[in-house]
């Protein structure tokens, strides 16, 4: 399976691009970036963690880091979309405390953590003015992107900012119509979303109970309650299960060295690393990459 990396892309520190493109049938992919995809016309087939979906004009989803999915387009049928690619570290986090967005981010933080049926059966489908808005946004990016003048970094980051906050503000209402659930619990349930979305995208951050307290300017026992209460398990102990279940891919898909795969999934310690990943998954990083392997450790993969 390819995997395409940001590298080829975008520049390490300006980690954005967007392309407007007639998207033809392309085989099963991963990448190590946010995409965010409009279909402006057309109709195609999106296959996303094992399964199609039928996808046409006005759809709007995200394929996160280390998720994989492709396209197929029948003989006599197109497709344009906008691709919109990204790093999590593009929207830092000082700018979102700064504007104080944090809970208006519910489509970027939220939907793409859904269950896979949630996601694509119950997928952003955009018409009307709505869709004109998004789509005229994407394309104020585009011109920004191509014209390259001054300040056009800063724009497009606002711009991205903008779009998310403005395609949240869509999902907000067709969840708000499709849920049963009262107010009260429907925030909580999508605060506890929220911070998890968030957790997922920047595991590898050095994130602290404190810290994540105040970017949602929620106290530390109220975030922890809210967690609890929707996954079984306090903030740290989600934490430590996504940072461990992204170790356990890096492990399969590359040949870096334990000590480093526990530095890339936020881990100083990397005996720590070891010690909680034998607790979570029942033997060493070193064994599971042997036993997954189907076979004795390769040249050049030491611990």
């Amino acid at each position: 399976m390819r995997k395409l990396n940001s590298s080829a892309y975008m520049k390490e520190d300006f980690p954005f691009w967007i392309g407007r493109t007639t998207q033809g049938t392309i085989d099963e992919h991963g990448h190590d970036f946010v995409e965010l995809v409009y279909v402006v016309r057309g109709r195609g087939r999106h296959r996303f963690d094992g399964a199609s979906y039928d996808i046409h004009a006005g759809d709007v989803f995200i394929i996160n880091p280390g998720e994989t999915h492709a396209y197929s387009v029948q003989p006599g049928d197109s497709m344009e979309i906008v691709n919109c690619l990204f790093m999590p570290s593009f929207i830092p986090d000082s700018l979102l405390r700064e504007l104080n967005v944090t809970d208006a981010m519910d489509y970027f933080y939220v939907h793409p953590f859904l269950q896979r049926d949630q996601r694509f059966n119950h997928r952003l489908n955009l018409h009307g003015e709505d869709a004109d808005n998004v789509l005229g946004l994407l394309e104020s990016m585009l011109r920004e992107q191509g014209g390259a003048g001054t300040g056009f970094a800063t724009i497009l980051r606002l711009k991205l900012l903008e779009l998310l906050i403005l395609l949240s503000r869509y999902y907000k209402t067709i969840a708000r119509g499709a849920s049963s659930p009262s107010p009260r619990q429907q925030d909580r349930t999508m605060t506890a979303r929220r911070l998890y979305g968030y957790m997922e995208r920047n595991y590898d951050k050095k994130l602290t109970l404190q810290s994540l307290s105040e970017l949602f300017n929620i106290s530390s026992r109220h975030l922890n309650r809210l967690i609890r209460r929707q996954y079984g398990k306090s903030v740290v102990d989600v934490l430590h299960d996504i940072r461990i279940g992204r170790a356990k891919r890096l492990l399969l898909d590359t040949d870096e060295k334990v000590i480093s795969i526990a530095a890339l999934v936020g881990y100083e310690d990397s005996s720590f690393f070891t010690r909680l990943f034998q607790r979570h998954v029942g033997c060493s990083p070193s064994r599971y990459r042997t036993l997954h392997d189907g076979g004795e450790l390769e040249g050049g993969r030491t611990s």
